[in-house]
């Protein structure tokens, strides 16, 4: 319905894509329930950090204010929307822009903001976040004794 590519390997990699997102998020959560060691303040600071990441993660608002565009290379829904992209669209792709005009998928605004190069840089980076979480967990939890 949404015009995707209807192909299981785009399917498979994006459901794949979505758990690692995931794995991700569930490990920042396990490492502010680690730190905090209070469900009620780790809940809050789950939810706030959360929400910041999907607003600076450049899905939801494109144009992102200056004092805080640094902030999406921390967020995970940045890295997890990017590869999205990346598996659903490749760079010689085209769509109708115009009744009979052909534009370039990466010439589109949002696209282009994002970019669809360097995918397993993106892979790497998430998998520092997923490995780093859960070594802060560790340790927050190494010490409680």
């Amino acid at each position: 319905m949404g015009g995707l590519k209807p192909h299981p390997v785009t399917f498979i990699l994006s459901l794949l894509v979505v758990l690692y997102s995931v794995l991700v998020s569930q490990s920042l959560g396990l490492a502010f329930g680690a730190i905090l060691m209070e469900v009620k303040q780790a809940t809050t600071l789950a939810s706030v950090t959360t929400l910041v990441f999907l607003i600076a993660g450049g899905y939801y608002v494109q144009q992102i204010p200056p004092f805080i565009v640094w902030f999406k290379y921390l967020s995970y829904s940045y890295y997890c929307y990017k590869l999205l992209l990346g598996v659903q669209y490749d760079e010689d792709d085209v769509y109708e822009c115009s009744k009979g005009v052909l534009c370039k998928v990466v010439d589109f605004p949002p696209i282009k903001s994002m970019g669809l190069h360097h995918m397993w840089i993106d892979v790497s980076i998430m998998a520092l976040m997923l490995v780093g979480y859960r070594l802060v967990a560790y340790i927050a939890l190494h010490r409680v004794r």
